[in-house]
């Protein structure tokens, strides 16, 4: 297995790998309608293997893992072409949820 990567070091390869091509990152909002979708992909996967919904034999097979990686690299590059450092944007929400919903669930104790 690979060395973990930095959410940086991600964006700097996303961006290199869209930087070769003439057509450069998609629109804004046809990145939302990929981010729409992959989460489709991603709640089609999550129904067969936790769900009621089995697959049909038809049907190829695909692992949340990867589907999770596809939507993973288009929040990715939504975020690149809007100039956007996602370790930025979760330190900001994880701050958040540090403050603002501190109190909202219950803790577990020590050894729990």
């Amino acid at each position: 297995m690979s060395e973990p990567k930095s959410m940086q070091q991600m964006q700097n390869e996303v961006d290199a790998y869209i930087s070769q091509f003439k057509e450069g990152y998609f629109s804004p909002l046809a990145m939302i309608a990929r981010l729409s979708e992959e989460l489709g992909e991603l709640a089609r996967e999550v129904n067969h293997h936790y769900g009621e919904k089995p697959k049909k034999s038809t049907e190829d097979e695909k692992s949340i893992e990867e589907e999770l990686g596809d939507l993973l690299f288009v929040v990715i590059c939504l975020a690149n072409s809007l100039k956007i450092d996602l370790q930025t944007a979760h330190d900001i929400v994880l701050e958040k949820f540090n403050t603002r919903d501190k109190h909202r669930w219950t803790k577990k104790r020590e050894g729990e």
